[in-house]
């Protein structure tokens, strides 16, 4: 609706996006993949906690093809909850279950979650494990709530920069004003009367 599209420019024009957080990211081709996510889909910071290879990584620069250059300088921390003093509200991403009493949402709803708590004027991050074990339970009990997307159960390992790639296509989803479908006419002028009749009798001649 209209009024749908006018809430959707108030938060993409006054809010700004979450922080996406890599806390002990091992490769340093994920890191690049992870800041082309997050520059594809209009968010402007990636922050790291404790990357195993060091900061910075002509790796990842090279597997960001030029990412790094359209969102915010990266940041560095030594831990998560350094890298976590700035926040209202902290989602933390994992696919197993933790033996911890918090709400566990899917990716739409935590990103639902996350504009109403913008509008209000609150700053938001989403933390994301490394490779090998994903987040601790240490990690996890600096959030406030658990996003868990609806994986195959039998197969439920997930690439990190794949993981970021579906929290950020959410958010741009949800703020986005793209129609459902499209037909792209181009630079097509409108057909007179004569024309259309002179196409039609082709056709029938034809």
């Amino acid at each position: 609706t209209e009024e749908t599209g006018v809430y959707r420019r108030m938060i993409s024009k006054f809010h700004p996006p979450p922080t996406i957080i890599l806390v002990t990211p091992q490769m340093g081709e994920n890191i690049g993949a992870a800041a082309r996510a997050v520059a594809n889909f209009g968010l402007n910071d990636l922050h790291l906690v404790n990357p195993r290879d060091g900061w910075p990584s002509k790796i990842a620069e090279a597997n960001a093809v030029g990412a790094f250059e359209k969102i915010n300088p990266i940041k560095v921390f030594k831990t998560t909850a350094e890298a976590l003093q700035d926040y209202h509200t902290v989602y933390a991403t994992t696919a197993r279950p933790r033996d911890m009493r918090k709400s566990v949402m899917t990716p739409e709803a935590a990103i639902s979650d996350m504009h109403a708590r913008h509008m209000k004027g609150q700053k938001t991050a989403i933390l994301f494990g490394g490779e090998r074990a994903g987040l601790t339970n240490e990690d996890i009990s600096l959030a406030q709530h658990i996003i868990s997307v609806p994986v195959n159960p039998d197969f439920s390992s997930l690439n990190l920069a794949q993981s970021v790639l579906l929290l950020t296509y959410e958010w741009k989803k949800q703020i986005d004003n793209t129609l459902p479908e499209q037909l792209p006419e181009g630079d097509s002028p409108e057909a007179t009367q004569e024309e259309v009749i002179k196409l039609m009798n082709r056709l029938e001649t034809e």
